[in-house]
């Protein structure tokens, strides 16, 4: 039979403690294989492994969350690594500004404290800077051009919502907004966005709602999504495919049939372009400056997978 490790001698053979280990296993990352007539947990080598790679996991910071993904095959494990990798060298680039901070302030030691203040307040963008740049943006770029002007906003508002309204943001949030402005002035990421959204501008021309209500719905889908995320709803789960539904209705024009086929059939297209790595830099970036982008972000991947769930049963 094969040997079995109590949850003392599976913690000390890993380096890791008790308490971790019941903590792997109330979560659902690692669950023993079986108990003892006692209760005991009870973990084979192949559980022991397990535990390894999650140690080591941890040891290079990925989140509990990521590894869950990365162990059960949601999320492949080129894309996992190189979100760590992005997500290391932002905080390389944010410990040297840092560090830059610091130094300047030590030649000022008679007044550093006044001088940090200083620096960070000139390397810090408020909100009011903020718009303005995505304003000369979207001038220059001619990003929106053609665009109905009522639809205009429709189009930043999340961008807007969860990035451009940050009341402050941290050093770590600077660096990565410094990143995204040298996205935005890059004429090929324009290029690549006007792409990723190809069913907004084919939408806003003939749209179901006015712009106001529109954007009211799109607040009301990811919502929806949102709660989805929390109650762990499947793609294929009616829940996620009553709101991909409802998705095919807000950006079908409506000269389009009831069934939304023409929006499946564009997204069908869509899906066979993977994003470019510009796209998923710009939303590796806001998921840094804002959590909340991140959660939206999260959803718009269920959504994604819900209507690629839908176009596999076609």
């Amino acid at each position: 039979m094969e040997r079995k490790y109590s949850i003392g001698e599976a913690a000390k053979m890993t380096g890791t403690t008790i308490k971790t280990v019941r903590y792997y296993d109330t979560i659902g990352l690692l669950r023993p294989t079986g108990y003892t007539e006692g209760g005991h947990r009870l973990y084979t080598a192949s559980d022991l492994w397990r535990l390894e790679l999650i140690t080591t996991l941890r040891y290079l910071d990925f989140g509990i969350e990521e590894i869950k993904q990365m162990i059960s095959g949601e999320v492949p494990l080129g894309k996992a690594l190189d979100w760590q990798i992005e997500s290391i060298e932002s905080q390389m680039s944010t410990l040297a500004n840092m560090l830059s901070i610091l130094r300047q302030a030590k030649d000022h030691e008679a007044d550093s404290l006044y001088y940090i203040h200083d620096l960070v307040t000139t390397r810090a963008i408020n909100t009011e800077k903020r718009h303005k740049f995505i304003l000369k943006i979207v001038e220059e770029s001619k990003l929106l051009e053609g665009i109905p002007a009522e639809w205009r906003s429709s189009f930043l508002y999340n961008f807007n919502k969860h990035i451009i309204h940050q009341s402050k943001i941290s050093a770590q949030q600077t660096v990565a907004w410094q990143e995204l402005q040298e996205l935005l002035n890059d004429p090929q990421f324009i290029a690549d966005l006007k792409n990723d959204e190809f069913l907004f501008f084919n939408m806003v021309h003939q749209p179901h709602y006015d712009a106001a209500r529109w954007v009211k719905k799109i607040d009301e889908i990811h919502d929806r999504l949102n709660t989805a995320l929390k109650q762990k709803r499947a793609a294929d789960s009616p829940y996620v495919q009553a709101i991909v539904e409802d998705t095919a209705l807000l950006y079908a024009n409506a000269g389009q049939s009831a069934s939304q086929e023409d929006f499946f059939r564009y997204f069908a297209a869509y899906s066979q372009q993977p994003r470019t790595e510009r796209i998923e830099r710009f939303n590796a970036l806001c998921s840094i400056l804002s959590p909340k982008y991140r959660l939206f972000a999260k959803g718009n991947d269920l959504l994604l997978q819900g209507i690629q769930w839908k176009l596999e049963q076609q």
